[in-house]
């Protein structure tokens, strides 16, 4: 083989590795080392005590009906239900969001404007309190539903900018040519724009969701007993303090590792399709 295409498979293996999520996990994994040495010396310095035997307690117990989950893993429950479902509203609200941005109608982008600009210019946990402290009364909702609304129009308002984008790169003649063909406009989306767009948004929405679960971290301020919410209270009751949060840091690490995978999958599915 001549050693030109030597050269570029190799130049060529090296960027698909970069690009991989084996790449992400090594750079964290070797972060996350680095930061247990530290933790360990700077612990060895104080005089902790590890006990790292405790843990399993707090994610498994074992009673007379079996194995049931402990307090991580039913925090680590509650995290997954509030993501998912606040994943699934982020969405629908961004692509509505995009598609009212791109409108000919005034009114519609005037308020898609006032959204974008009150979510994405006000804190995260600010929106929290006032939905749960000021609307929840007034409009009866409870920790959970306020909680998912808030996350949902944080994560929305910046995942409408990514569908925009996405939606923008479709090339204008396609539209044209629908529009010719007497296609409606909520056909136009169906058929044309959202399946091209879909494969420009997959990445970036990517790392909107993992952000996504980790501000949901968050929704403990307002006593949901979530994963960090249950860490909180077990680090009180045990003081097991640095065996407690990278616990928690690794359970975090397993749902953003596996939303990583599932995209990488999606992505090489659409590209054979």
């Amino acid at each position: 083989m001549p050693e030109n295409k030597l050269h570029t498979n190799h130049n060529g293996g090296l960027r698909t590795f970069f690009r991989s999520p084996f790449f992400d996990i090594f750079q964290f994994s070797l972060l996350i080392a680095v930061l247990g040495w530290l933790a360990v010396h700077s612990a060895e310095n104080i005089g902790y005590n590890w006990q790292w035997y405790r843990i399993p307690r707090y994610l498994f117990l074992s009673d007379e009906s079996g194995i049931v989950a402990g307090p991580l893993i039913e925090g680590l429950t509650i995290t997954l239900q509030i993501s998912l479902i606040s994943l699934f509203f982020a969405l629908a609200i961004g692509l509505l969001t995009a598609i009212f941005r791109l409108s000919n109608s005034f009114a519609a982008r005037g308020l898609a404007v006032i959204y974008l600009e009150t979510s994405r210019n006000t804190p995260l946990l600010i929106q929290i309190f006032f939905i749960y402290f000021v609307l929840g009364p007034m409009l009866g909702l409870e920790r959970m539903t306020a909680a998912i609304l808030a996350l949902s129009l944080f994560e929305g308002a910046y995942a409408s900018e990514i569908f925009r984008s996405g939606i923008q790169s479709v090339d204008r003649g396609q539209i044209e040519a629908a529009s010719s063909l007497g296609l409606t406009t909520f056909a136009t989306y169906r058929h044309i724009i959202i399946p091209q767009a879909i494969r420009t948004v997959l990445p970036p929405l990517t790392s909107q969701a993992i952000s996504l679960v980790k501000d949901s971290a968050l929704v403990s301020t307002i006593a949901i007993y979530d994963l960090t919410m249950q860490g909180q209270a077990l680090i009180a009751e045990s003081y097991l303090t640095f065996e407690i949060w990278f616990t928690v840091a690794i359970l975090y690490l397993m749902i953003t590792v596996t939303l990583s995978f599932l995209v990488t999958f999606l992505e090489k599915r659409l590209k054979i399709s």
